[in-house]
């Protein structure tokens, strides 16, 4: 097996990811666990204390994934859990100790060049074209404008799929009113925002790869089926109500869906598909390849580990 050159774990509301990647910039190891270290943070402003245990233990998982790949120190980023809530150095230090590496908590805005970054490494064909790169995280949703190879416009808006299940769905499946407070909220959000109409939208992350693998009904995950996939605009809001009508039970069961996800899909995609349809979009394009990435690229160029902005 390739030496490991460069490890990044991503430390999100919702999972916590570790990429390792070889010289040749190819995948080692590529892990996704569910902390959920954002549970219950909308409502009360700071971290459960059940969510900050079963992140460390993750921490502690990857912890000794490194140490078997002979990783001493990776780069290591928390987003908007970690900036959001007034407790989140009860994770922050015990993480650290267990990882060893200083944990930067990175700006919505540095998220979104870290997307950008990776969608442009994976889908060469499209640095040509104007485009928007979103991702949709569980606490906030980076928005990104690509025009002519470079980043025209960003921007990080506090609306994801853990944030907005938390806040609106409280049903199994959710009821009518419910559905119509989600959908405005979103559009709230949204609304400020000067977005380019009628180009394509990239989407990075947990949320616009599960669309795809539900779409392709792939009962194992295959991160080569999903990335490039076009999904064209219809079917997206076509699989979103499916997904509003569905239980958490019944969506667990669909071919696509990580188990763990099941609870929070449907505020994710109702993010993409108000985002596509506010923007006259063609298509979702799904990517793999997050901020995660984004980070290893920025990593193996400068041979050593990006500053926090």
């Amino acid at each position: 097996m390739a030496a490991a050159v460069i490890a990044v774990i991503d430390i999100g509301t919702n999972t916590l990811l570790l990429l390792i990647v070889d010289a040749a910039m190819q995948p080692v190891v590529d892990l996704c666990r569910f902390g959920r270290l954002g549970k219950g943070l909308d409502a009360t402003g700071r971290l459960a204390g059940d969510a900050v245990a079963a992140s460390l233990d993750i921490c502690r998982e990857y912890r000794r994934v490194m140490d078997e790949h002979g990783v001493a120190r990776p780069i290591v980023i928390a987003t908007q859990a970690a900036r959001e809530a007034r407790n989140a150095a009860d994770f922050i230090a015990p993480a650290e100790q267990i990882l060893g590496a200083p944990i930067q908590v990175i700006a919505g805005e540095r998220e979104a060049e870290l997307a950008a970054l990776a969608v442009a490494r994976t889908l060469p064909e499209l640095a040509v074209a104007r485009h928007l790169v979103v991702d949709v995280g569980g606490g906030s949703t980076e928005i990104i404008t690509v025009d002519g190879g470079g980043v025209a416009a960003r921007v990080s808006v506090p609306i994801g799929a853990v944030r907005l299940t938390e806040r609106h769905l409280k049903h199994d499946p959710p009821s009518a009113p419910e559905i119509a407070a989600l959908t405005a909220d979103i559009d709230r959000h949204l609304a400020p925002l000067r977005l380019p109409r009628a180009v394509p939208v990239v989407g990075v992350a947990g949320t616009a790869t599960t669309l795809a693998a539900i779409h392709l009904r792939l009962v194992r995950y295959d991160p080569a089926a999903v990335t490039g996939l076009r999904l064209p605009r219809d079917a997206v809001v076509v699989l979103l109500g499916r997904l509003l009508a569905t239980t958490v039970a019944e969506r667990k069961a669909m071919p696509g869906v990580e188990p763990q996800r099941a609870d929070v899909i449907a505020a994710g995609a109702a993010i993409f598909a108000r985002i596509l349809q506010g923007v006259d979009a063609p298509a979702l394009i799904a990517c793999d390849r997050g901020i995660r990435w984004g980070l290893a690229y920025e990593a193996m160029a400068t041979d050593q580990p990006p500053a926090a902005s």
